[in-house]
Formats: structure tokens, sequence, C-alpha cells
């Protein structure tokens, strides 16, 4: 599975290391489309740009920030994104258990590298459940489609 890995200046190194972290796993490919450091970029257009390629190639994406809210919310303007800011496991899980979402985010002032490493643990390995959550998706889908 292809992991897109993005961020703005303030999630650049926590970026590069989970980049690092998704590469070593067996059978995701990580994909580094952040800046490095003394570059700039504001986290609507990482987002945008992420969010893209996720779509297209029907991958996973995580986006860092300072937060991960700002990433959520400019990643959530995307027709087809479903992301979370998360700060913990478990929530890493059941975002994609429960809610298909595509777009994992997280702030490096937030989480630390090791904290970091078990929330993309655990939303890389869940999978979607469907059942009585598909209806709420598809729920969530259909406000997206009515409010375009």
């Amino acid at each position: 599975m292809k992991v897109f890995l993005s961020c703005d200046h303030a999630g650049i190194e926590l970026k590069n290391e989970i980049c690092e972290y998704v590469a070593s796993k067996e059978g995701f490919e990580a994909v580094n489309l952040g800046i490095e450091l003394g570059e700039k970029i504001d986290y609507p257009v990482a987002a945008e740009n992420l969010c893209k390629k996720v779509l297209e190639e029907n991958a996973l994406g995580i986006l860092i920030c300072g937060t991960g809210i700002g990433m959520s919310m400019s990643a959530n303007k995307v027709n087809g994104i479903r992301a979370a800011a998360v700060s913990e496991p478990y929530s890493a899980k059941l975002t994609r258990t429960h809610n298909d979402a595509n777009v994992l985010c997280m702030g490096a002032r937030v989480v630390g590298p090791e904290l970091a490493k078990m929330i993309v643990d655990n939303f890389l390995e869940a999978e979607f459940e469907g059942g009585r959550h598909k209806t709420r998706v598809d729920l969530m889908t259909d406000i997206e489609n009515r409010n375009k």
C-alpha cells in the first residue's frame, strides 16, 4: 500500500522520521511529498497536494503540522478525503475501522516520535469494517456531494 507523507515547516522532523518508519514496514511504500529543513509551505497547500495524490492512486496519506488540526481542516475540503487529526492510537484505529479515513493528521507539537509511530501503526494496520459504518460514511459522502 502506498502512503504519501507531507508536512508544513512545523512538522518536518517528525514527517522525516515517520516517513522512514513507514518505509521500513512490510507491505507499505512511503512517498515523501513534504518539504525539508529551511523550506516553508502553508499547510493548506501541502494538504491539497497530498490529498490529490491519495485520491489519484487510491492510497493513504499522513499529514503533519504543529497540531494536526490545520492539516485536517484543509484536507477535508478536498472531495473524497476523510481526514482525522489524531493524538493517540485508539482513535487512529477507529478512524479507519469506523470512518474509512484515508488521511491521518498529527501534530508535531502534540505527539512525540514514539507515540506517532504507535498512532501510525494503528492507522495503517486497521481496515474499514463496513456494515453499519458504511451507511454512516455514505451519509457523510452525501453531505459532501450536496455541498460542493
